[in-house]
């Protein structure tokens, strides 16, 4: 019985796969402490790996072995000194023992802190989220590739070498460069066998003569290469394009006076995930900034984020700004065309109606999907009345409330997550 021995060294990421398994078991607690890293983190550490503690009590596995012996203490169903998890001298201490220092929840050891870089941060927070209705459009700007295979070629890298392939044209090129030679040998045998039967004695000149021509064509048959390079047939592999989808995403942030510095910095936040969000997942999506008080203006990524101008609030000048960018850059019948919005519904009152009639009749029926988050800690704004008045007449129109920075993440996944055809 063979033996294979691996005594290939270790890789850096010789515990990736316990790595990964660790995370699958404990992925409801790693999602918990992603939600709440999210709610606590600046705008430029969003995108950051975070430190996730796991109770102790947790990591403990269930385990066969022997029954202890002599005198147990035990904690049974129906006390009132005790609570899940505890492991006994509760009532001593009040509080939690053992270990160098006492967890938050009254565990007698400390909690398992591990890392989780940034790629995995990422991979959690928006797992099962997705663009709604996204379908694919526009096929002729095509530069998605696959590797698909073309049939053999003669020449290629040894990955590549097809076995079967090319012995079968071995085989067939010593078929055909030993025929004639094949041929012969049979004529020269017939002629022997010929002249054996007619003469008694086998050492005649003739007979020498054709056993020494048949001797030289079986080695020139032999001499034939068993494999030659022109045999060698390699699988070949072309880039077939693919079609893909082509999305825009408008990002509108009202940066109006009633928006202050907290309201602002919420928003900055919901569209940092939503960027995040957009660029991890999909690689050909476009984002246009615009951000509007009085008016609205497109501006690029820095501006978005950074710029310091403020005014009054005219919300409809945002939404007109971003009909005339789809008319003009963006039809519908090309492009899967999103819009998310964060305001704090502040708008003059005879500005609101005008901001439902624009997109019920002009905006909503170009997209996919529009995502309006209003940031307000109190009762709902004269926008958010109106804009229920669209979420009742369209299907693909959401709106939800962000209170403080801790709604951002289940706002954002409830907006974006993935949702069944």
């Amino acid at each position: 019985m063979s033996q294979l021995i691996d005594r290939r060294l270790n890789g850096r990421n010789k515990s990736a796969v316990n790595r990964q398994r660790f995370i699958r078991r404990y992925k409801s607690q790693i999602k918990q402490a992603v939600g709440d890293a999210i709610a606590g983190r600046s705008i430029t550490d969003v995108d950051k790996g975070e430190q996730i503690s796991i109770p102790s009590k947790d990591i403990s596995e269930p385990i066969f072995h022997h029954a202890p012996s002599g005198r147990r203490e035990a904690v049974h169903p129906g006390n009132h000194d005790f609570v899940t998890g505890d492991r006994i001298r509760r009532p001593n201490s009040g509080s939690a023992s053992g270990g160098s220092g006492a967890s938050p929840d009254g565990e007698g050891e400390d909690d398992f802190v591990f890392n989780l870089s940034q790629e995995e941060f990422l991979e959690f927070f928006f797992e099962d989220m997705a663009l709604p209705d996204l379908v694919k459009t526009q096929l002729a700007k095509i530069d998605d590739y696959k590797s698909v295979r073309a049939g053999y070629t003669p020449s290629g890298v040894p990955t590549n070498i097809d076995v079967v392939r090319s012995l079968r044209g071995a085989l067939a090129r010593r078929m055909a460069l030993g025929a004639p030679h094949r041929r012969q040998i049979r004529e020269l045998e017939a002629t022997l066998e010929a002249l054996l039967s007619e003469c008694a004695e086998d050492d005649s000149e003739r007979i020498r003569s054709l056993r020494d021509e048949i001797a030289e064509l079986r080695q020139r048959i032999e001499r034939i290469p068993f494999l030659d390079t022109f045999d060698l047939r390699y699988r070949n592999r072309v880039r077939q394009p693919t079609p893909a989808s082509q999305a825009v995403m408008f990002c509108l942030m009202d940066v109006s006076g009633s928006m202050d510095a907290t309201r602002k910095d919420i928003a900055k936040r919901f569209f940092i995930l939503l960027y995040l969000f957009l660029t991890r997942n999909y690689e050909h999506i476009e984002v246009v900034f615009i951000r509007h008080h009085t008016t609205a203006m497109e501006v690029d990524e820095h501006d978005f984020f950074y710029a310091r101008e403020t005014g009054g609030t005219v919300v409809s000048s945002a939404l007109e700004l971003t009909y005339e960018v789809i008319r003009d850059r963006y039809p519908s019948s090309q492009w899967n065309l999103y819009v998310a919005q964060a305001s704090d519904g502040d708008n003059w009152s005879d500005d609101s109606p005008l901001c439902r009639d624009l997109l019920i009749e002009k905006i909503m029926p170009c997209l996919q999907y529009y995502a309006y988050v209003e940031i307000e800690a109190e009762k709902p704004q004269n926008l958010w009345m109106e804009y229920e008045k669209v979420q009742a007449a369209c299907e693909n129109f959401a709106m939800q409330r962000i209170r403080t920075p801790g709604d951002i993440y289940s706002v954002f996944r409830e907006l974006f997550r993935k949702r069944l055809s």
